[in-house]
């Protein structure tokens, strides 16, 4: 039997639409998905109860009628904006996790239409790498706030004990000042 014609095949083949062009998006290795559901249980832990919500991979968000893009995270915080379907407007955080088929429209595309539509802050996040990159809304577009990198431990012998001592391993997310999100905990269980 051919691949494309079992039925598991079809119904895992996702698609966005970036100015009006319908782009296939990549499978997700093992690494994306844990990562972006180190993501999401990391704010879903922290928003339950509170007004706003966050949504784990899978949900479209429609920006424009010729932009509809599924991100890997998103947290919105005007509940008016989610419906059955979907998230109609700007999310207030998307996350995007670095796929290499995918990278360039997380990079550019998207990130500007993300920007031109009023997310405030967007991350692009590199499992295998293991970084963040924390862009943040400025009025005109994103600014690179800050990246944040999980060193490796070979990287870390090497440094002397100041060198370690300097090396971010926690950051926040504009949104939410109260929230410590450890790089340990994005990256949990990730190869």
């Amino acid at each position: 039997m051919n691949m494309r014609d079992n039925l598991a095949y079809q119904e895992e083949r996702r698609e966005e639409l970036i100015n009006g062009e319908i782009v296939m998006m990549a499978p997700a290795s093992t690494n994306h998905t844990f990562t972006s559901g180190n993501i999401y249980g990391i704010f879903w832990n922290y928003l339950k109860g509170r007004k706003c919500t966050p949504i784990a991979d899978g949900s479209t968000v429609y920006l424009t009628d010729n932009d509809h893009f599924v991100p890997d995270f998103m947290v919105v915080c005007d509940p008016d904006k989610i419906k059955s379907d979907g998230v109609y407007g700007a999310p207030d955080l998307v996350v995007e996790v670095l796929s290499p088929s995918t990278m360039r429209n997380d990079r550019k595309r998207k990130k500007d239409v993300y920007a031109k539509c009023g997310v405030r802050e967007y991350w692009l996040v590199s499992p295998g790498d293991k970084f963040v990159e924390v862009y943040r809304a400025d009025g005109t577009g994103f600014i690179l706030h800050d990246i944040y990198a999980l060193l490796p431990d070979w990287q870390l012998a090497r440094m002397s004990d100041e060198e370690r001592a300097a090396v971010v391993t926690h950051f926040k997310c504009s949104l939410f000042d109260d929230l410590d999100i450890s790089l340990e905990d994005v990256f949990y269980r990730t190869f």
